[in-house]
């Protein structure tokens, strides 16, 4: 199993969760019960949105893992903008009701991250890679390929969270980071990788083969 540092809700919901709960405890408390049922709702919503379950890594050093649960929306031949290359792109979509760890999809370590501030388009558009706030990884495996792995912010996200800066070693599944609310993970593969998956495809982070490497 991953390392897994805080197990079932992810702890950037925990103040979320905290409110939410105090909130319809208070409003249930002193207005009555009926009034708290969109406060219970709201609760609910926070405990599905930063659930973080434990994920276990499929055997193959050249296997990519997805980043993140959601679905497919691009495969395809592009320009790597981070490392100015020609790749392969593929593109997790995720939607308000998908887990929002990122973990990361190879064993590597971080040669390079970047930030760029940016708008807050539908992530599901493929406009979000280049307009939308966004932090990117260059991973570098223990093969020596290079990989780019970009947590981009979607239409209601507003944060990005990544706990790693170059130097940084990473195993295959581990956790990175994390996106509220709603947003999608880019990779940038080498351009003769294969991909195992297609487009309109389900996936979840770790559990899932997205592409195998040369």
């Amino acid at each position: 199993m991953t390392d897994y540092p805080h197990p079932i809700i992810a702890r950037e919901g925990w103040l979320f969760i905290s409110l939410s709960l105090l909130a319809a405890l208070g409003i249930g408390f002193f207005a009555g019960w009926v009034w708290s049922i969109p406060l219970w709702i709201v609760f609910a919503f926070c405990v599905q949105f930063f659930r973080d379950p434990p994920r276990f890594a499929p055997a193959g050093e050249k296997c990519v893992l997805s980043p993140a649960d959601g679905r497919i929306v691009v495969i395809e031949p592009a320009r790597d903008p981070w490392l100015d290359r020609d790749c392969l792109k593929i593109s997790v979509f995720m939607n308000v009701f998908n887990v929002h760890s990122n973990r990361s999809p190879v064993d590597g370590q971080v040669v390079q991250r970047w930030y760029h501030p940016g708008e807050f388009v539908n992530a599901a558009l493929d406009k979000a890679s280049i307009a939308n706030e966004r932090n990117a990884l260059h991973i570098r495996t223990r093969h020596g390929l290079d990989i780019t792995c970009v947590q981009v912010a979607g239409l209601i996200a507003r944060r990005i969270l990544c706990y790693v800066d170059a130097g940084a070693e990473l195993t295959r599944g581990q956790r990175y980071g994390f996106i509220r609310f709603g947003s999608r993970v880019d990779l940038y593969l080498p351009p003769d990788t294969r991909a195992k998956v297609g487009v309109g495809e389900a996936v979840k982070a770790t559990t899932t083969i997205l592409a195998e490497l040369p």
